[in-house]
C-alpha cells in the first residue's frame, strides 16, 4: 500500500472539493443557458423517478406501519393513544419521509449515474463528445440535476402520503384506532412550518444525489476496478451528505418556525 502523507491527503480532498464545486456551479449556469437537452431531461425523470416509485412506496408505507406500531406502545403509557396520528404525520412530513426517500434513490440512482458516467469516462466516450464540441457537463451532467430534483420532490410527497396510509390502516385494523380520528389529528397536527421543513430537504437532497453521483463518475480512474470504486463512493458520500444537511435544514427551519 502506499504511504500518503498528511499535506498530501489534504490537498487531495480540497482538490475533490474545488472540483466538486466547479461541477455544481456549471450545471445550475448550465441549467439557465442554452442548449437545454429537454429530451434527455424528461428520460431522466422516467428513469429516476417512475423507476423509484415502488421502492419508495414500499419504504414509506411500511415506515407508517411500524410508526405507528411503536407510537401506540409508547404512547399507551402516557394515556395518549389518541396522539397516534400526530406522531406519524410530523415524523413522516418533516423527517423520514424526505429522508428515507433520499437515501433509496441515492442507493438506486446515485451509484447508477456514477457507474454510467464512470463507464463513459473509463472509455473515453466524454472525451469523444468534447472533441465533437459537446459540453458533458450540460448534456450529461444538467438534465440528471434538474430530473432528480423535481422528481424527488414527488417521490417525496407520495411517500408522505403513503406513509400516512399505512400508519392509518395499522392504528384502525391492527390497534382499534377511531379511522376519523386518527386522519384529523394527523391534519391538525401540521402547520406551515412543518410542511416548508418536510417540502424543502428533497429539493437539496435531489441536487446532492445528482451532482455527487456525476462528479464520482466523471472523475473515474483505473478502468472497470475504478468504476466500481467510483459507485461505492457515490452512494457512500451521497447519504452521509444527505443526514448531515438534514440537520442543517432541521436546525435553520426550528430556529425560524420554532418546532
Amino acid at each position: 500500500m502506499k504511504f500518503v502523507s498528511p499535506t498530501e491527503f489534504t490537498k487531495d480532498k480540497l482538490w475533490s472539493v474545488q472540483e466538486y464545486s466547479l461541477l455544481c456551479g456549471r450545471s445550475i449556469a448550465s441549467l439557465f443557458s442554452r442548449p437545454i437537452y429537454f429530451s434527455d431531461i424528461f428520460t431522466q425523470m422516467d428513469s429516476i423517478g417512475i423507476g423509484s416509485l415502488p421502492i419508495v412506496i414500499l419504504s414509506g408505507f411500511f415506515t407508517g406501519c411500524v410508526l405507528a406500531l411503536q407510537s401506540v406502545s409508547s404512547l399507551k403509557e402516557f394515556g395518549a393513544v389518541s396522539m397516534t396520528g400526530t406522531l406519524v404525520a410530523l415524523s413522516m412530513v418533516k423527517e423520514l419521509g424526505p429522508v428515507l426517500t433520499g437515501l433509496m434513490v441515492s442507493g438506486r440512482n446515485a451509484s447508477g449515474m456514477a457507474s454510467e458516467l464512470g463507464s463513459m469516462k473509463v472509455t473515453e466516450q466524454l472525451d469523444a463528445m468534447r472533441a465533437l464540441g459537446v459540453d458533458p457537463i450540460r448534456k450529461l451532467v444538467a438534465p440528471r440535476v434538474s430530473a432528480t430534483v423535481f422528481m424527488l420532490f414527488w417521490l417525496t410527497v407520495i411517500s408522505d402520503a403513503v406513509g400516512m396510509l399505512g400508519g392509518g390502516l395499522v392504528g384502525v385494523f391492527m390497534l382499534g384506532l377511531n379511522g376519523h380520528s386518527y386522519w384529523r389529528t394527523s391534519y391538525r397536527a401540521l402547520n406551515y412550518g412543518d410542511v416548508v421543513q418536510g417540502m424543502m430537504k428533497p429539493v437539496f437532497f435531489g441536487f446532492i444525489i445528482a451532482t455527487v453521483g456525476c462528479y464520482f463518475g466523471m472523475s473515474t480512474k483505473g478502468g472497470t476496478q475504478g468504476v466500481g470504486k467510483a459507485t461505492t463512493q457515490a452512494v457512500v458520500v451521497s447519504s452521509v451528505m444527505i443526514i448531515v444537511v438534514d440537520f442543517l435544514i432541521s436546525r435553520l427551519t426550528i430556529g425560524i418556525f420554532g418546532r
